[in-house]
């Protein structure tokens, strides 16, 4: 009698394939950036270099891409936390992972509002933002507040949220405003006696 073989592993990709996943992606950060979520899809594969069979087979659907390119960048700004910290002082180290979290949201049309919209495809990374952003923020947060550089009475999560709302569009602004705006709620931030 034979065992049952094991669940096969999940098949890897071809090496090509996968180039042109990172090049989707690449693109359509640049392109969210420039034109907003809401970009034609040919603007995002002429500059990725690949055909719109090729974003569809991938991506079939908008919220699909628009998925991806959040996580990627949530899985980025997460790990950039733990260098930013060996590098440079609490206050710093938290001012900087603020800075590209802000940049982040900011400056990519349109990603702060899908995140903020009913669209179920984006429930989960809502979820992301609390559980991969919260605990990467927290060690910059507590580490500022334990040197006595940043307000205590403010957490993570007020962060994450009161930033991600400052950088909602406002009508007739540029994404400088918002970063303007982000800059005037971190210094509020530091601790002044």
């Amino acid at each position: 009698m034979q065992e049952n073989p094991s669940p096969a592993a999940p098949r890897r990709r071809r090496a090509d394939a996968q180039r042109n996943i990172d090049a989707l992606l690449e693109a359509a950060k640049t392109v969210f950036a420039g034109s907003g979520v809401d970009a034609p899809a040919k603007e995002i594969t002429d500059l990725a270099g690949v055909g719109v069979g090729t974003l569809y087979r991938h991506f079939p659907q908008r919220s699909d891409l628009v998925t991806a390119v959040l996580r990627r960048e949530i899985d980025a700004c997460a790990e950039a936390a733990p260098a930013l910290s060996a590098a440079h002082g609490p206050d710093e180290a938290l001012t900087k992972w603020l800075d590209r979290y802000t940049e982040f949201l900011a400056t990519k049309h349109g990603l702060a509002s899908a995140l903020h919209s009913d669209d179920p495809a984006f429930e989960a990374l809502r979820g992301s933002f609390l559980t991969q952003l919260g605990p990467a923020l927290a060690a910059l947060l507590d580490t500022a507040q334990a040197a006595g550089e940043i307000r205590p009475d403010v957490s993570a999560k007020d962060l994450l949220y009161a930033i991600a709302l400052l950088c909602q569009p406002v009508p007739g602004e540029e994404p400088a405003y918002n970063l303007r705006m982000v800059a005037v709620l971190i210094d509020g931030l530091r601790y002044r006696t």
